[in-house]
């Protein structure tokens, strides 16, 4: 039996934990430079505010409607999901963290000692309630696509109340007749439309499916899917992840770059946010790739990128910003408005087994990188930062709607007045 649990609106409902006067009324969050709606909870949503449509165009409807508009506060998110995450983890002997919201449970060792799933469901919610102040849906079934599923049902189908457990082949039947083919977990838009044009339209019509005619007109995760849906388990968490083999920083910026100065400070903050990357995964970097572009909606659209190779392969902070230093002329031109700028450690090599070079000697310095990244992770990140990323970041992503970041900043803590 596996089990997911799934905060509601999760941006949304981390905003009101420390503003309990909020509780109840529309909110949306904002994307990076406070661009697009990426979160709306349910009263946003009754008032008529859509996810993904840009802010400027719901901006007066959102004063209309007295809808609250915040920009993202990943500080104050990615605290609250570790802190949601630890309590759901004491409920099972098995856990996967599936997203900043999300967390699978599996009661594989531990169900028999369960008397009623649906009352350790109601537990979970209690708990995470009442110690982190974050609204949960718990959807529990034989497999993990079935909790999916089960989540989904407690969250829209009325009667369950926040909790969903699928127990009996008639009660699984019921669910997946109300869900769409879509709304299934790994059924895409562009499959969606593949099965509906050969009328499979809900989930249950997908559970008849025979697997081998799934396997033969999509692929073998269609194929899993199906069997899923009829409580055959197929998929499985990754207990060990493998490294990635790129790592990319990039984002846009929330000021026009027009000055060769702001460019090199601005790719210089994502050299160090990707090495830092790189580091934690335990790999060198032997190629890096920088660009910058300005809007694909200009006038003129132009892009350019500059790839760097190493003799010998670093992660280290000092020698890939010293390496941009010498390749940053080549992006820049005079008149150009820079709004996307990143930067790729490519061809990515582990750092226990790779094999240096007897007369290229390596120029990591351990010991300072240990150092910087123990500080940075004891008091905050950019703590301590190499003097290339500048001090005044006018180039930085904007939120001008920003919520102060009350338990990450000793500044931003609450005050209670008795």
């Amino acid at each position: 039996m596996f089990s997911l649990v799934d905060a509601n609106a999760f941006y949304c409902s981390a905003e009101q934990v420390f503003r309990p006067d909020w509780r109840g009324k529309p909110i949306i969050v904002l994307s990076n430079n406070d661009g697009c709606i990426v979160a709306a909870n349910r009263q946003a949503k009754e008032a008529g505010i859509e996810k993904f449509l840009p802010y400027f165009q719901v901006k007066a409807l959102c004063a209309q409607r007295n809808v609250i508009v915040c920009s993202s506060n990943y500080e104050l998110y990615a605290d609250l999901s570790a802190k949601m995450m630890a309590i759901i983890g004491r409920f099972a002997p098995d856990q996967h963290v599936y997203s900043i919201d999300e967390s699978f449970l599996s009661f594989k060792h531990s169900y028999p000692a369960i008397k009623c799933l649906h009352t350790q469901g109601q537990l979970i919610r209690r708990a995470v309630w009442k110690e982190a102040r974050l609204p949960v849906c718990v959807g529990m079934g034989d497999t993990l696509t079935l909790a999916k599923i089960a989540n989904h049902a407690a969250k829209k189908i009325q009667g369950y109340k926040g909790v969903c457990v699928i127990e009996t082949p008639e009660q699984r039947t019921d669910i997946l007749r109300q869900l769409s083919v879509g709304e299934v977990w790994g059924i895409g838009r562009r499959i969606s439309k593949k099965l509906e044009s050969i009328n499979i339209r809900s989930a249950y019509d997908l559970a008849c499916m025979p697997p081998s005619l799934a396997r033969k007109q999509f692929s073998i995760e269609i194929e899993r899917t199906v069997r899923e849906l009829n409580g055959q388990v197929c998929k499985q968490w990754d207990e060990a992840r493998t490294d990635k083999k790129q790592i990319f920083s990039t984002r846009s910026v929330g000021e026009r770059i027009t000055d060769y100065e702001s460019l090199l400070q601005a790719l210089s903050k994502h050299i160090g946010i990707a090495a830092l990357k790189a580091r934690q995964q335990g790999s060198y970097c032997k190629t890096m790739l920088l660009f910058a572009s300005n809007s694909p909606h200009d006038e003129r659209p132009v892009s350019y990128k500059v790839i760097v190779h190493f003799p010998c392969p670093t992660h280290c902070t000092v020698e890939l910003t010293q390496a941009l230093t010498q390749a940053a002329s080549k992006l820049f031109r005079p008149g150009v408005r820079y709004y996307k700028i990143g930067v790729g450690l490519v061809d990515l090599a582990s750092e226990k087994h790779f094999q240096f070079d007897l007369f290229t000697p390596a120029k990591v310095n351990h010991a300072l990188m240990h150092t910087l990244d123990g500080i940075n992770q004891r008091y905050g990140r950019d703590t301590m930062f190499l003097a290339a990323q500048g001090i005044q970041q006018k180039w930085a992503m904007r939120r001008d709607l920003l919520t102060p970041q009350y338990s990450t900043q000793w500044q931003c803590l609450p005050k209670i007045k008795c």
